[in-house]
């Protein structure tokens, strides 16, 4: 008998228990199967970037307390692909694989949304604005240009989990193939393209995609051999939507909504439960599987948050918080919906449903005293110089500020007007604060004083990018000013531009600066130090000031907007520590500071 190695030994034993935990999920005609017996599908979808990795297994320990058997989850390549490619899939909570292998962990399946576009509400619906850098991208397409681009993509990300599909042992049941594409395009040469380039990179297990449950979209949307999601499919007419594209795969409810998203200047959206608990019982009844979009939404941090815009001069950024009015809570907290859905589906599922983990810890935090320290005006870099105004994406700026500044030279007065302003715009005339254009509505004109104390008056405009649109067909949207400045109809030559990021490295530079003497001029950072002897989850009140961004520890929160409705931006325990803490608040419109405090919830 050959002796064997224990290391080889090791090696034989771990792959045999792996391909013993193998499984063929496959495709029936009006059902999924695994290993050939029906599975029906009961998932909730959460996204790993909106929620701290120290909070991932309790979300999915939530979802599974809910009654849910699988973890539906998009992934957002601009997330990943931190500049053109480099991909990051190990810092804070970009490591997809390690949430994969959690799911697995705590008995859940894995439906995969990679895009490369997902929509989602968030930053140009996942895909890297780096594009934009391009004066003629066509996205969403074959152009060249782009499917370089998602090649690489591809490429990176099967890496992390072709090891993790059900065929190697692993919790992936199946991927999507882009999404919601029906609403947007017809090009089903690309979406076959996208198929075969996972298959290329190993990913052996069935495809599906999402629309909407009409007949032009499931025709446009969906491809021959993958499953079919309805967007959402609450009924039977749905169904036979689904069944007349295709009657030989399964479909199911890729998006039931729970709930809804919500825009600045709205009311926070709470769409009405009783149908959702009837559109749930249908498809509980008739054994259809289902995806909660959204179980748990999680936090748009940073300038991650996307926006809608369905017409040119139609603009609506969205919130910083994704809570979205689902059945978890932007915290991680049950809601009733929560507790009615799981009443519901207990119903209705053979298998037994564990108790709802323990609540994160929450805290308040007193006043905490603000200092203006900074103006952003006394820390600009050095200016490109541009005949006309460049975006920002131009300048390899994704979001934050752009400063364009010019002399007048001709007219020196009246009507002054932005083409077009993406997407909050303040203007000054020699310092003076003059108004601000908003980019929703189209009314991007300002009067423009008389200002005889200099020959050649300086004109400034600061501009804030909020968010890339997501969906339909507006999404070539580059920040700051994209054509160009007119006063009086005159376009306005030689400019100035100063790139203000404000991410996290920019204010944190900005702020270590000596204190600047106090400035009356918009554009104030404010500082505040508080001690804490224990950490929680908390909630901080920006109900005292106006717009702008706000950094706990070098964390961006994300933005606040006095026009609501949110005024609490939430911050996880795991950004907090004991001992001294640092808040840095970045203000465009107030010039006096005002205490803020941590509350133990949203409450609005």
């Amino acid at each position: 008998m050959r002796k064997i190695l224990p290391g080889l030994f090791l090696l034989l034993t771990l792959q045999t228990v792996q391909s013993q935990n193998t499984h063929r999920f496959s495709l029936g005609k009006d059902q999924f199967l695994l290993d050939g017996k029906p599975l029906q599908l009961i998932s909730g979808e959460m996204h790993p970037a909106r929620i701290p990795k120290e909070y991932w297994r309790h979300r999915i320990q939530m979802a599974k307390a809910m009654g849910c058997n699988s973890i539906a989850a998009y992934i957002f390549w601009n997330y990943h692909e931190v500049k053109p490619g480099v991909f990051d899939f190990r810092s804070e909570n970009r490591d997809i694989a390690e949430f994969v292998r959690i799911c697995q962990q705590e008995g859940m399946w894995v439906l995969f949304r990679p895009g490369p576009y997902v929509c989602a509400e968030w930053d140009f619906g996942g895909l890297p604005t780096s594009l934009l850098k391009i004066p003629d991208i066509k996205i969403r397409c074959l152009d060249p240009r782009y499917m370089k681009a998602v090649e690489s993509y591809i490429t990176a990300l099967a890496k992390q989990v072709k090891s993790l599909q059900c065929t190697a042992g692993g919790p992936i049941l199946m991927v999507q193939v882009e999404n919601e594409y029906g609403s947007y395009g017809n090009d089903k040469a690309y979406l076959e393209r996208l198929r075969q380039l996972w298959i290329s990179q190993g990913i052996n297990v069935p495809f599906y995609t999402a629309d909407g449950p009409t007949p032009y979209m499931l025709e446009a949307g969906n491809i021959d051999g993958a499953a079919i999601g309805l967007d959402s499919g609450s009924s039977e007419a749905d169904f036979e939507q689904a069944k007349k594209r295709n009657p030989g795969v399964p479909a199911f409810s890729s998006e039931t909504y729970p709930g809804w998203l919500t825009h600045w200047g709205e009311k926070w959206q709470r769409p009405d439960t009783n149908d959702l608990k009837k559109e749930v019982e249908f498809l509980l009844k008739t054994k259809r599987s289902v995806n909660f979009y959204v179980l748990h939404g999680g936090t748009n941090f940073g300038f991650t948050a996307g926006a809608n815009a369905f017409s040119p001069t139609a603009y609506q950024p969205d919130i910083t918080s994704y809570d979205y009015d689902a059945p978890i809570n932007e915290q991680g907290q049950p809601t009733a919906k929560y507790f009615m859905l799981r009443r519901l589906i207990s119903q209705y599922v053979s298998y037994a449903i564990p108790e709802p983990p323990a609540l994160v810890n929450t805290i308040e935090i007193p006043a905490i005293p603000m200092q203006q320290v900074q103006s952003i005006w006394n820390v600009l870099p050095p200016a490109f110089r541009t005949p006309m105004p460049v975006p920002m994406e131009t300048l390899n700026q994704n979001q934050g500020l752009m400063l364009y500044r010019t002399k007048l030279i001709g007219h020196k007065s009246g009507r002054l007007t932005i083409w077009e302003p993406h997407d909050y715009a303040l203007v000054f005339l020699n310092g003076k604060f003059i108004d601000t254009v908003f980019r929703d509505g189209g009314k991007w004109t300002v009067d423009i004083p008389k200002d005889t104390s200099v020959k050649d008056p300086v004109l400034d405009i600061l501009v804030e990018g909020m968010g890339h649109i997501n969906f339909a067909q507006f999404m070539i949207d580059r920040k700051g000013i994209t054509d160009r400045v007119t006063l009086n109809g005159m376009t306005l030559m030689n400019w100035e531009q100063y790139s203000l990021p404000m991410d996290e490295a920019f204010v944190a530079k900005a702020v270590s600066k000596l204190p600047a003497p106090p400035d009356p001029r918009n554009g104030q950072f404010f500082k505040g130090r508080f001690t804490l002897e224990k950490t929680g989850d908390t909630y901080f009140d920006m109900s005292g000031y106006v717009k702008g961004m706000l950094y706990v520890n070098g964390h961006n929160l994300g933005r606040f907007w006095y026009i609501g409705p949110q005024q609490r931006l939430y911050c996880p325990a795991a950004w907090l520590k004991k001992g001294e803490n640092t808040i840095v608040i970045f203000d465009l419109h107030n010039t006096v500071s005002s205490p803020v405090v941590g509350m133990g919830g949203m409450n609005e």
